[in-house]
């Protein structure tokens, strides 16, 4: 059965508030443990007014108290943003809160523009082993081995599930040359998603975390009942991704009927390279789209992403989505 896990970049909605938002992404969590969804992940965005997920060890540890055997964590953490210590302190923590349940993401990107990039961390580093060094840093301090000289308390010991994420090549080559899992941003920037799993495959060294590659790989899906209901649900996001490119964004709108066919030419067919990776529709167009992705990638888990305006429409989202891949399942 192919293996599913969830992204929540924890939307607030036009006219809702973060704590709704926040609230909404517990509730979810459960729900999606309750599917049985393998991870729930969320991820690090600065200065974005429809996005609640920028303290993210803190959202991961409140998604913690609402769930019990899901795996939590991020989707990831920039990396650049912080210090090594700062993350393996704040990430030790979680793994004593709830412990065989964290995963910690990695990304280069600075979740936002280069203010806040500065604003975060003060420096920028240019040096392109800035961030694979930063990533043995951190390695080093989860083991406790005393390469840095110091003792991250908490940190030491502490067995996070480490990922690389990525949307170019450079993640996936960091990923093989240090053996772990990797995730790829599809949902987003699809792209070299073929190209960069590849190179990851061909290039796996076993380490002690993993012996073999192991990919996971993001995909837009937009559930409902019928393949209309899905389309207008599916709006909302598409809106997100123009006012993002346009240098507009804001809260999470609500859907709009036949929004992609008012699109200029343009944007429509940036809309439809950046979520080319996803399954709108009914039950039957969901569990086609995911099958068929799974065959053409050979993804290990495929990690759902769906900003969705209505939370209950969101939640039934989730659950045609179990239900589909379980078909497929069954199918096989």
């Amino acid at each position: 059965m192919t293996t599913l896990s969830f992204l929540d970049l924890v939307p607030v909605v036009q006219g809702g508030t973060v704590p709704q938002a926040l609230a909404n992404a517990a509730d979810l969590a459960a729900h999606a443990e309750a599917l049985g969804f393998r991870r729930y992940w969320v991820a690090e965005h600065h200065g974005m007014a429809g996005i609640a997920s920028a303290a993210t060890a803190v959202v991961i540890a409140h998604l913690g108290q609402a769930t019990s055997t899901i795996r939590i964590g991020s989707g990831g953490i920039m990396l650049p943003n912080h210090s090594p210590l700062q993350i393996a302190e704040q990430f030790g923590t979680l793994d004593a809160l709830f412990p065989g349940r964290i995963d910690l993401g990695l990304g280069r990107a600075p979740g936002s523009d280069g203010r806040v990039a500065r604003a975060m961390r003060r420096t920028l580093d240019t040096d392109p082993n800035a961030f694979p060094n930063d990533v043995v840093e951190l390695q080093s301090y989860f083991a406790g081995d005393g390469r840095t000289g110091i003792v991250a308390t908490p940190g030491a010991g502490a067995r996070p599930e480490l990922w690389i994420l990525g949307s170019s090549l450079f993640g996936a080559q960091l990923a093989a040359i240090l053996g772990l899992p990797y995730a790829f941003a599809s949902h987003f920037a699809p792209d070299l998603l073929v190209e960069a799993l590849d190179i990851y495959r061909r290039e796996f060294r076993a380490s002690a975390q993993l012996d073999q590659p192991y990919v996971a790989a993001g995909f837009n899906v937009f559930a409902a009942d019928t393949a209309e209901e899905a389309e207008l649900l599916a709006s909302s996001q598409a809106q997100a991704f123009v006012a993002l490119r346009t240098g507009n964004p804001g809260p999470l709108p609500p859907p709009v009927a036949g929004y992609r066919e008012t699109l200029p030419p343009p944007y429509a067919a940036i809309l439809g390279s950046v979520l080319s990776c996803s399954a709108i529709g009914d039950a039957g167009a969901v569990r086609r789209g995911i099958d068929a992705f799974v065959r053409r990638t050979g993804v290990d888990e495929v990690v759902v992403a769906s900003s969705i305006f209505d939370h209950a429409a969101r939640k039934r989202s989730l659950a045609i989505t179990a239900d589909a891949v379980r078909e497929v399942a069954a199918a096989a």
